[in-house]
């Protein structure tokens, strides 16, 4: 393809693309096709002489495309949004323009630079303490990486091996003792999340090799994490001769979008503060942190000045497209001692002389992308007031089907209120057993209907169905549709079990 048949074939895309995104209102929202789908419809293998670009284009609306779960559909309520934008798309066109593996400063100054810039912004905007932005004394900043789990992975490394330097510094390096007692050291660390923490907690203990265990949680604290309950659970690992070095506290649990409470969790690890002992606190608001725009939640960000690390996500709820998820940390030394690797090959003077950053330093990768321009286009588009009222309505069409449920109390009952564009709701029954049964029996009559796609969790052997308001395209007309939908099979569910 030359650059005209490029000009061409992309200024048909474009087109081709604006069509799709208008007709995702009107397309069932969960792919409807069978496993296996697609190998039938493919050749072999790969051809071996060129094809049309015509003839790609058409497979991918008449096989690629039945495939698809429209998230960006009115009616895609289930686990949290996955939002784009016309910038973002832009943008992420500009990014592949500019394509490279961006992983030091002189591959491209500007991209290391406008990561700096941007990330600033998003923590100002945010209100995250000073102490994590990129000029702060206290040389923290901020870097995009592809998942809130590759960036609780990564700090969980950083972590442990502050955990260990501190627990050996005072043994002479390279002394068969400081190895021996690191590796006795290795084989007691415990990394600690609540019951609702997000499964990437576990998955990245199990990477690292290193314990896991849970804080538990109660339906009497809106399934969040409690400060006493942290203290118990540290002194239950203390009493086995375990060591603790990490916690993940969560703005926003997956499940129901629960906050834990950052005060009690500062008091229950405040006598190791200072000490080898000390836990490093990750907060993962992977989806929730973008709420932090709206004035009203900006207070949750104040307690996180006490804790190592956050994170979340602009491709959730900020109109960035995946993937882009936001880390800062404290102190970028961290990051940097545990991460970083200079063979000759990557070495430069502007790198040697400690004039820049390398964000390949920040994360486990070497190459990375230019997510941060993607980033850039949308607060620019947008700015600070337009993704307030994205995120703002969010909110409002929760709490507006809150409302609507809790005008039927004879067919619903709230599990946990509406609280970041999240409600999570149960029907009502005599009985747990007929609760969950009958909650279930309604969410896969939804899902089956195709106009939505919802989710649901289990909690304390509790079924409930999430729905979450947080897509873009989603108005207040959905949310009556959906509520419409949900009474109808409530009562038929109801009725049914009565005769």
């Amino acid at each position: 393809m030359d650059v005209d048949e490029f000009r061409k074939a992309a200024k048909a895309a474009i087109d081709q693309i604006a069509d799709y995104h208008e007709s995702v209102p009107s397309r069932r929202v969960l792919a409807d096709v069978e496993p296996g789908y697609l190998r039938p419809l493919l050749p072999a293998s790969a051809p071996l002489d060129p094809e049309p670009f015509e003839a790609i284009a058409a497979d991918v609306h008449a096989k690629i495309m039945p495939g698809i779960t429209h998230w960006s559909s009115p009616g895609f309520m289930a686990f949290f949004a996955c939002t784009s934008s016309y910038p973002a798309a832009i943008a992420e066109m500009w990014s592949n323009a500019f394509n490279g593996a961006h992983f030091n400063w002189i591959c491209s100054p500007a991209v290391t630079e406008l990561e700096a810039v941007v990330m600033d912004w998003l923590a100002e905007m945010v209100a995250l303490p000073p102490c994590f932005l990129t000029r702060a004394p206290s040389l923290g900043g901020g870097v995009i990486h592809g998942s809130a789990s590759e960036a609780l992975l990564t700090v969980m490394v950083a972590a442990r091996d502050r955990f260990l330097a501190a627990k050996t510094a005072h043994l002479p390096d390279g002394a068969d003792e400081k190895e021996d007692e690191t590796c006795r050291l290795r084989g007691r660390l415990v990394a600690l999340g609540s019951a609702g923490a997000h499964s990437s907690t576990k998955k990245a203990a199990q990477v690292l090799g290193v314990r896991f265990a849970t804080v538990p949680v109660d339906e009497d604290h809106g399934f969040a994490m409690q400060g006493p309950d942290l203290a118990r659970t540290l002194d239950d690992l203390a009493a086995r001769g375990l060591e603790p070095f990490y916690l993940t506290a969560t703005l926003g649990t997956t499940d129901v979008c629960a906050v834990d409470d950052f005060p009690g969790i500062i008091d229950a690890l405040a006598p190791r503060v200072g000490t080898p002992a000390d836990v490093w606190v990750h907060v993962d608001a992977a989806y929730a942190g973008s709420a932090l725009v709206l004035d009203e939640n900006k207070p949750l960000a104040a307690p996180v000045a006490h804790f190592h690390s956050f994170n979340f996500n602009p491709h959730k709820w900020l109109l960035t497209t995946f993937d882009c998820s936001a880390l800062w940390v404290r102190s970028r030394a961290d990051l940097v001692s545990s991460l970083s690797i200079k063979p000759p090959y990557l070495r430069n003077q502007m790198s040697d002389d400690g004039l820049v950053t390398d964000y390949r330093d920040w994360q486990i990768p070497l190459g990375r992308r230019f997510r941060s321009l993607k980033l850039w286009f949308v607060l620019r588009a947008y700015g600070v007031s337009g993704l307030q009222a994205h995120v703002r309505r969010g909110v409002v069409l929760a709490e507006s089907l809150e409302a609507k449920l809790r005008s039927r109390p004879d067919l619903f009952s709230i599990f946990t209120p509406a609280r970041f564009a999240l409600v999570t709701l149960r029907v009502r029954a005599r009985d747990e057993a007929t609760v969950n049964a009958r909650t279930e029996q309604l969410y896969d009559a939804i899902n089956a209907g195709g106009a939505f796609y919802l989710t649901s969790t289990v909690i304390g052997a509790k079924f409930a169905i999430r729905v979450s308001t947080s897509v873009a395209a989603v108005r207040d007309e959905h949310v009556d549709k959906l509520f419409g939908l949900l009474v109808e099979g409530a009562e038929k569910i109801i009725k049914a079990g009565e005769e």
